[in-house]
C-alpha cells in the first residue's frame, strides 16, 4: 500500500466506522459525552512575568486555566506545582518538538536515543499531569526521506511510545505544521491516519490554527475529521499573532470543536504586535475568543 491509499484508507475508515462525533476518550478509559467547553490558556514565555507563580497568578485572574509547558524540564517539575499550587490553572501540554528529528532518523542508535528522550518528556508530562507531549517527527532539513519513507519507521515507533504515554496517563501529540516548516505532516487528517491505524488511547493529535490556516480548507470539517484524538489546540492568528490582531476568525473551527465535544486546552502560542501591551492584549484575545465561541452555537 502507498502512502496516499494508507492516509486515504485510515481516514475513510475512520469516518465509515462513524467515529466522528463518538464520545472522547481518556487515557485508559472511556468517556461519557459531554457538552465541550472553552479552557483557555497560554505558554508560559507568552505570559509577563517574573517568576512563573506571577505568571500563573496573571493567567488567572485573565480566565486562563491551562499552562503550556516549554521542553520538558525535569528539573522544574517542583517549580511548576508550586506555581499552580492553589489556583485554577493545571498544566495543559508540554511543546516539546522534535529531536532534530532522530525519532525518524535512519541510524538506529539515534532513533533509540529520540524514542528514550521521548519517553523522558512523558515521564514529565505524567507527572504534571498534563494532558500530553506535542511531538513533530521531523522538521525540513531534519530528514532526507521521503514522506512515504517516513510512514513506516512512525509506524514503527509510535506503539511503544503510545504504550509509555499510557501508562503514565498522558499521550503522545503529533502536530501537523505548515509546509513552510516541515514536508511531513501537513494537515490533521494525516495524523488522523495514524491515530485511527493504531487506534491505542496513548496516542493523539494537535491542531494549531496557524498552521490550519495555510494548509486546511475547512477549519470546522479539519476538526471534525481529528475527533475523539483532538487533545490540544494551539491558538494563533492568521500572521501568528494574537486573536483579534487582525482579521482571523476561530469561529468555524470553534464549530468543529463543539461538533466533537472538545474538553481539552487551547492554547495562546503566538507573538504580539510590535508595540502593544501584553497585559491589556492578552485578556482582550481572550475575551474576543470567548465572544466567538458563543458565535459558534449551531
Amino acid at each position: 500500500m502507498d502512502r496516499r491509499e494508507f492516509l486515504k484508507t485510515s481516514v475513510v475508515s475512520l469516518l465509515t466506522a462513524g467515529v466522528v462525533g463518538i464520545p472522547r476518550r481518556s487515557v485508559g478509559q472511556e468517556t461519557a459525552a459531554a457538552a465541550a467547553v472553552l479552557r483557555l490558556g497560554s505558554q508560559e514565555g507568552r505570559i509577563p512575568g517574573g517568576s512563573l507563580r506571577d505568571k500563573v497568578l496573571k493567567l488567572e485572574s485573565w480566565g486562563g486555566v491551562g499552562l503550556e509547558i516549554g521542553g520538558a524540564p525535569a528539573e522544574r517539575v517542583a517549580e511548576i506545582k508550586d506555581a499552580i499550587k492553589g489556583t485554577k490553572v493545571t498544566v495543559s501540554a508540554l511543546c516539546w518538538g522534535s529531536c532534530n528529528g532522530d525519532l525518524v532518523s535512519m541510524d538506529a542508535p539515534k532513533r533509540r536515543e529520540g524514542i528514550a528522550a521521548l519517553k523522558k518528556a512523558l515521564d514529565v508530562a505524567g507527572e504534571l499531569g498534563s494532558t500530553g507531549v506535542i511531538f513533530v517527527p521531523c522538521f525540513h532539513k531534519q530528514s532526507e526521506l521521503t514522506p512515504a519513507q517516513l510512514d513506516p519507521i512512525l509506524l514503527e515507533i509510535l506503539p511503544e511510545l503510545a504504550d509509555h504515554a499510557k501508562s503514565r496517563g498522558t499521550r503522545v501529540l503529533l502536530e501537523p505544521l505548515n509546509q513552510g516548516e516541515t514536508f511531513y505532516l501537513n494537515r490533521l487528517e494525516q495524523a488522523v491516519a495514524f491515530c485511527a491505524k493504531l487506534n491505542h488511547a496513548g496516542l493523539g493529535l494537535m491542531g494549531d490554527f496557524y498552521h490550519m490556516g495555510k494548509e486546511e480548507k475547512d477549519d470546522r470539517e479539519a476538526f471534525a475529521k481529528a475527533g475523539p484524538w483532538l487533545h490540544h489546540v494551539h491558538l494563533a492568528s492568521r500572521t501568528r499573532v494574537l486573536p483579534g490582531q487582525d482579521d482571523r476568525s476561530f469561529v468555524e473551527g470553534f464549530k468543529g470543536l463543539k461538533q466533537i465535544g472538545f474538553r481539552d486546552f487551547c492554547s495562546l502560542e503566538c507573538g504580539i504586535k510590535k508595540d502593544t501591551d501584553p497585559e491589556i492584549e492578552i485578556p482582550k484575545a481572550f475575551r474576543l475568543l470567548e465572544d466567538q465561541w458563543r458565535l459558534a452555537a449551531g
